[in-house]
């Protein structure tokens, strides 16, 4: 069995195709939406990340905003930076690139994010409203993943779907968000991770295995049902080269995996300008 790829791309232009109609439907009314981005330090995997968000609004027309916060600037640098962007008008939502070096508080500079800005859905009100299947901002990876599999028809009601990964800025909202009411959830859900004794007796029942543990080749073939759908949401960089959860060879045993390249990417970067779009348009109906 050779599997099937779930491409980003396609999902990207299709979510991106909304989001820029409904920046023109604004900017005919003199809303412009802004998004923002605050990046610490130099990571050179990071800061490719921010320049492909900016590239992505300047080609929709959304605004763009930017603060670069030096390590040596220290904690309160990034609360300054965050503190700007809540008192901006210019921007609907913003981010906190995540990881932050070591010495700064991430959790902190979250909670100081004015909530209704929160263009990641990372703010514990937005995982909140996600908890109790509230409107809100959805974290963008768990989101584009879910796109995803609603674009290339794959069936998520009443599936065995297993999450490999507890994170809160992946593992966690994916499993909320699969086990939610709604088109594209109602999934039987199962929460696993490195350090489950046994893990591939809870892999190998998955119907849809996805990836969000952030180590490199982590899930091997051995640990997935024939037929299965596999998704790399969690990465790792070695140098320059990107290295998935899933190993490659997945492919010759499931029906669908996510490449290596062009995989969640794409579809991160749309679900963050989608967010950025609804903030707009929650604010201009104010």
């Amino acid at each position: 069995m050779a599997a099937q790829l779930l491409e980003g791309s396609p999902v990207a232009e299709a979510v991106l195709a909304d989001a820029q109609a409904r920046v023109e439907t604004m900017k005919a009314r003199g809303v412009t939406p802004g998004l923002g981005t605050i990046l610490v330090g130099e990571d050179g995997p990071s800061a490719g990340y921010v320049r492909k968000k900016h590239e992505t609004c300047d080609r929709i027309g959304i605004a763009s905003f930017h603060h670069e916060v030096p390590v040596d600037g220290g904690q309160e640098a990034l609360l300054a930076a965050v503190r700007e962007f809540n008192d901006n008008p210019g921007v609907d939502g913003y981010i906190i690139q995540h990881p932050v070096p070591d010495g700064f508080d991430f959790g902190e500079a979250l909670a100081l994010m004015d909530p209704a800005k929160d263009a990641d859905g990372l703010h514990p009100t937005s995982l909140g409203k996600l908890v109790l299947q509230e409107k809100g901002p959805v974290p963008c990876t768990p989101a584009g993943i879910q796109a995803m599999l609603n674009h290339y028809g794959v069936t998520t009601a009443g599936k065995n779907l297993v999450v490999v990964g507890r994170g809160p800025t992946l593992g966690r909202p994916m499993a909320l968000l699969m086990s939610n009411r709604g088109a594209g959830a109602d999934a039987a859900v199962t929460v696993v991770h490195s350090r489950v004794p046994n893990l591939a007796d809870y892999t190998r029942r998955a119907d849809i295995l996805i990836g969000a543990v952030g180590i490199p080749n982590f899930i091997q073939p051995d640990m997935v049902k024939p037929g299965a759908v596999v998704v790399s949401g969690g990465i790792t960089w070695e140098g320059k080269k990107l290295l998935p959860d899933v190993d490659e060879s997945v492919g010759e045993v499931a029906s669908w995996i996510t490449p290596r390249l062009g995989g969640v990417g794409p579809t991160t970067v749309a679900l963050l300008l989608k967010n950025t779009v609804d903030a707009a348009e929650s604010r201009a109906a104010l």
